[in-house]
């Protein structure tokens, strides 16, 4: 997109004995692998040539990385990638080991010996294959051939690699935007690439609601629109009068669901309770705390924060969204979503204080207050999912109350939420706000565009530490992994997101990835270096990132208002 050509790189990478990667080499600056593997070296066997002779064989267990070459490299090359027998030196070999981890791999590739790639599971192959694919150079990302067309070549090297991390996700919002679904199946592409393994899919909100319920169709043909829209920060005196709305019919959620399984992503569906419930509400008035407030003259909100308007503590809405999770559950198979995100943040609590209703149901029910009001949400779902087979996940205000046995947490306000959980021996993704939320600015320039919250730059990103100090190690097993989260408050289409998330998720997909020194040990300068190859695969890809010289003039948003915050963020 800005200054890159289509060439193939050629090196390897260097670690020292513990595995860890060390800092980087010349072949490694040349190799431009990202996320960085655990190792590699340049062998002396000359460069893999692809061409119309060379075979694809995929031994069992392999035909998800089968299929994906054939579409991806064959058409980037018009290359036919034929079926071919085992051991020739033309052919592109793809097998699984179990004596390996599953998502470890190992990548052998030479004239003499063609590609061998071996993983631990189908999808350690497919691991593998995303490294394959950048050996290949820039060319290979696009979807058919250049003419000229560079020669598509894989440089002779050895690579083993395997995950830091089993959680290695990114969460998007499209509840406050909608996210077309020819996008949401690109942003999966976009993850793949990245060797990330988990996509949250931020479905409801206050301001939309997302997917198509069968049994309650006013939840999308009412709470799926809304009849304008904040412009900028909710500070801003700015409208979009433009009525905004969409979602996703089943059909659709099945296609996006069965995209990610063919690339090994799991998919982690939220619905929000009992908070961020005012499409809901606005959708179905009975829903609401209606002893206190007009529900049934509420829509879809049209602005930024956190709405007032919550769920009613009633058997009645307990069943209802029991009737929405049985779909969510048939949508979103176990063996793609094990886990199911409930929210449970940012829940006010006015309405219950002031609702008769609420308090007697509070003295019913023995729970004390509202936060154990709040908590009994929670719980009745993290009992209704496990009896399931599903594990219940939310963000770090579902440990007010006390935290349901089974649940894992999303600890987004920062550490101190999921070092009390790890501690306590629950399971955690570390998704701090002050580190790692890519809806916030990446520099402190006049030409950011809407600037929200602190400076988060490619380089804060790269040094975030998923594993806070301090933390013992049995709790440290608890932490799951990491994931960078987007809300799309400020973010209407797809180049707005492509410009907040990219370059920053891939220095992301390296920290949950790659076995890296501690944050102030971490080479940056080698990263920016293999960042330069990675910039033209994301050209290549059409990705709107953000250049390291700061935004081009369409990327900016002058007058928009935003909220930045100044300074260092805490860590807390």
């Amino acid at each position: 997109m800005h200054r890159h050509t289509d060439t193939p790189s050629e090196a390897a990478t260097a670690t020292d004995p513990a595995g860890t990667t060390t800092a980087p080499t010349d072949t490694i600056t040349a190799l431009g692998l990202v996320p960085a593997p655990s190792r590699a070296r340049a062998t002396g066997d000359a460069a893999f040539d692809l061409d119309d002779t060379t075979t694809l064989v995929a031994g069992p267990g392999t035909g998800s990385t089968e299929r994906w070459l054939r579409a991806t490299l064959g058409a980037a090359f018009g290359l036919p990638l034929a079926p071919g027998r085992e051991g020739g030196p033309g052919t592109v070999e793809l097998r699984t080991d179990p004596a390996l981890a599953p998502e470890e791999y190992r990548l052998t590739a030479g004239a003499a010996t063609g590609v061998r790639l071996t993983g631990g599971s189908p999808a350690g192959v497919f691991r593998g294959a995303q490294t394959l694919r950048q050996l290949l150079g820039p060319g290979a990302f696009r979807r058919a051939p250049l003419a000229p067309a560079p020669r598509p070549t894989v440089p002779a090297v050895e690579i083993e690699d395997a995950p830091r991390f089993p959680w290695r996700g990114f969460m998007l919002d499209v509840a406050r935007h909608f996210t077309p679904k020819d996008d949401v199946l690109r942003h999966l592409d976009l993850l793949a690439a990245h060797k990330l393994n988990v996509f949250h899919f931020h479905l409801s909100d206050d301001q939309g609601w997302r997917v198509e319920i069968e049994r309650h169709p006013r939840l999308t043909g009412t709470g799926a629109w809304r009849p304008r829209t904040k412009y900028g920060h909710r500070a801003s005196d700015l409208w979009d009068e433009t009525p905004h709305g969409g979602f996703y019919t089943q059909d659709d959620i099945r296609e996006i669901v069965a995209y990610a399984a063919e690339r090994h992503i799991r998919v982690v569906p939220e619905i929000d309770i009992p908070g961020h419930s005012q499409a809901a509400i606005a959708a179905y008035p009975e829903l609401g705390n209606r002893d206190v407030v007009d529900t049934a003259a509420l829509t879809p909100w049209d602005n930024w924060g956190v709405s007032p308007h919550v769920l009613a503590p009633t058997e009645t809405v307990l069943r209802f969204y029991e009737g929405v999770f049985e779909e969510i559950l048939d949508l979103f198979p176990a063996e793609v979503s094990p886990f199911v995100h409930v929210g449970g943040d940012e829940c006010p609590k006015d309405q219950w204080k002031a609702s008769p209703l609420a308090q007697a149901r509070i003295a019913e029910l023995g729970v004390g207050d509202e936060e154990g009001l709040q908590s009994w949400f929670i719980r009745h779902f993290d009992r209704w999912l496990t009896a399931r087979g599903r594990r219940l996940i939310g963000w770090d205000e579902i440990l007010e109350g006390g935290l349901p046995e089974g649940a894992a947490v999303s600890s987004w306000r920062g550490y101190a939420g999921g070092i009390a959980a790890a501690e306590a021996g629950h399971d955690v993704v570390m998704c701090p706000v002050q580190q790692v939320y890519l809806d916030y600015r990446q520099d402190g320039g006049p030409d950011e565009p809407v600037p929200i919250g602190y400076v988060r730059t490619l380089e804060d990103v790269y040094r975030f530490e998923p594993v806070p100090p301090g933390l013992s190690e049995e709790a440290a097993r608890h932490v799951l992994g990491t994931q960078a989260n987007a809300w799309t408050e400020v973010m209407p289409d797809r180049a707005r997101v492509d410009y907040q998330v990219y370059p920053r998720l891939a220095a992301l997909a390296e920290v949950a990835w790659s076995a890296l020194p501690a944050p102030a040990a971490r080479d940056f300068a080698g990263f920016t270096a293999r960042m330069e190859p990675h910039y033209a695969r994301l050209d290549a890809l059409g990705v709107g990132y953000r250049p390291p010289g700061g935004p081009l003039p369409w990327q900016r948003r002058p007058g928009i208002g935003g909220h930045p915050l100044e300074g260092a963020p805490p860590v807390v």
